[in-house]
């Protein structure tokens, strides 16, 4: 089978089922795991599949682009940016924790795990185990009111000394903004 045919064959499965495995593919096409990877290589540069951490998925009309916020629509491109994981493996991008709180909230039984990058160090840590602060006197030019994420209460107070705001963890941030959804306060009200 030609590369060309073995790559309409995985678009045809993917149609059917979602997401394959990259084992699953090489059984069924009885070659080697390398030779599917370099089969989906061009898929995905032409983005009509995505990589996911279980293997491959189609790409649909709902993800449009990749660098658009799942809730808001902005480019998703910055440091503030957070990433919501499906259970279905597929990832959503929100271009800042405000618009992933309230995405969060809107499809809560199908994330299994968000992740966030810590404000003043930029690494890479959980959504559900940071602090987050709303309100601080500091224009990011994102959405409003404005979520700052730490990965340490003790640098969200020290944080909080200098720039004002108000502390939350997961669960009351979200609460507070779905609260703000319903006032002027938000950018986002209904």
């Amino acid at each position: 089978m030609l590369p060309i045919e073995r790559q309409q064959q995985i678009l045809t499965w993917l149609e059917n089922e979602g997401t394959l495995r990259v084992s699953e593919i090489s059984k069924r096409l009885e070659v080697s795991e390398m030779t599917v990877y370099r089969d989906i290589k061009p898929l995905i540069a032409e983005e009509k599949v995505l990589k996911t951490s279980n293997g491959i998925t189609l790409v649909t009309q709902t993800d449009l682009s990749v660098n658009r916020c799942s809730y808001c629509y902005k480019d998703t491109r910055s440091r503030f940016s957070v990433q919501l994981i499906k259970k279905d493996h597929r990832i959503e991008q929100a271009c800042c924790p405000h618009c992933a709180l309230l995405r969060y909230k809107a499809i809560e039984n199908d994330v299994s795990q968000m992740i966030c990058h810590d404000f003043l160090k930029d690494t890479t840590i959980s959504a559900k185990t940071a602090i987050y602060l709303l309100d601080a006197d500091l224009h990011l030019n994102c959405c409003k009111p404005q979520v700052i994420v730490f990965e340490s209460m003790k640098q969200a107070k020290q944080f909080q000394m200098g720039f004002g705001g108000r502390i939350y963890h997961f669960a009351e941030a979200i609460q507070v903004l779905m609260k703000d959804m319903q006032s002027e306060t938000c950018c986002h009200k209904k």
